[in-house]
């Protein structure tokens, strides 16, 4: 398989893990990382959190030496912010790449001017880019979404004009703005551009198959996938998407005993990072997601989502599973 260059990172494999929040800790990271991610992208950051040492802003950018290569990426409006926050980075954080994050859609973020609401004002979102290019050691990449709304497609214009000012790759969630999480990704819309980009293009949108990714990548031309709530409780998906992309068979559907030990991997390695409480907490939403292609786990999924308080809650669950299915 072709490797495939961020300046002068090397990948190795196609699938990219993309950005969430409230999953993409350091824990989620490690843990996906040995089913075949190429590059992971850290939770978004805040640019005013890093500025004004906000304690939660500063555990995202937490990174480790299994981590690697990976992005921090960072959302703001204004440039004086965003300077800062990559002088905090700079000097504190371990990291590969600096991600630009373009394209979330959620209102809260977009009211101040942030996330995709940079796409409504194209030459402001050069114009910052390119300074941001100018201050950052490290390569730079973006995220964004197809443009703001059905009228307003840019993203192909955008891509070129990035990439023109330096950018390193260009990841493209194939729905607008307005569309958030709905509908179906328009893959279309910049069919053929990743073979008229001297950069890595990533396409993001829906990828919960291998199948998926395969076709959304023809479609684009585009070298990377980005897997974010398709991966979510089903780690092998990376693993299948190599090796479709690499003409290998691909792994058989894990049982109910193998997703429950990597749920219980998984929720280990994040109360080791979080703490027990706030661990758990978190887990309640996640490892639902595990077991969400098994019939008659319905119960299973309630107790998880509403009564895990500590580790130990999770591991007697899991681990019960574990004992009932043992081949």
């Amino acid at each position: 398989m072709e490797k495939i260059k961020i300046g002068d990172i090397e990948l190795n494999g196609r699938v990219v893990l993309g950005p969430m929040a409230g999953v993409t800790t350091l824990a989620y990271r490690e843990f996906m990382k040995p089913f075949g991610v190429a590059l992971s992208y850290s939770e978004m950051i805040s640019d005013c959190g890093l500025y004004y040492s906000n304690n939660k802003t500063l555990t995202y950018f937490r990174t480790a030496k299994d981590d690697r290569p990976v992005g921090l990426q960072l959302f703001g409006f204004d440039f004086k912010n965003t300077e800062k926050a990559i002088e905090v980075l700079e000097k504190y954080a371990d990291y590969d790449i600096l991600d630009l994050n373009f394209g979330c859609p959620v209102p809260k973020v977009c009211k101040t001017g942030a996330g995709s609401a940079w796409m409504k004002r194209p030459d402001e979102m050069v114009e910052y880019t390119k300074k941001v290019i100018e201050k950052s050691s490290k390569p730079v990449t973006i995220k964004m979404r197809l443009g703001w709304d059905s009228e307003h497609i840019n993203c192909v214009e955008l891509a070129k004009r990035m990439e023109e000012i330096g950018v390193r790759m260009i990841t493209i969630h194939a729905r607008t703005s307005v569309q958030g999480y709905t509908g179906l990704p328009d893959y279309e819309k910049i069919r053929g551009l990743g073979n008229e980009l001297s950069i890595p293009l990533c396409v993001s949108g829906d990828i919960f198959t291998p199948e998926a990714a395969l076709n959304a990548m023809k479609i684009t031309g585009a070298k990377l996938v980005m897997v974010a709530r398709g991966g979510v409780g089903n780690p092998e998906l990376v693993t299948n998407i190599n090796r479709l992309i690499n003409g290998e068979e691909q792994l058989p559907p894990p049982s109910i005993y193998q997703d429950a030990d990597y749920a219980l991997q998984f929720a280990r390695k994040l109360c080791d990072y979080l703490g027990e409480r706030d661990g758990a907490m978190m887990l309640r939403g996640l490892l639902p997601k595990f077991f969400t292609g098994f019939p008659g786990y319905k119960k299973i999924r309630a107790e998880i989502s509403m009564n895990i308080k500590s580790y130990s809650d999770v591991e007697r669950i899991l681990n019960g599973i574990k004992m009932r299915n043992k081949l």
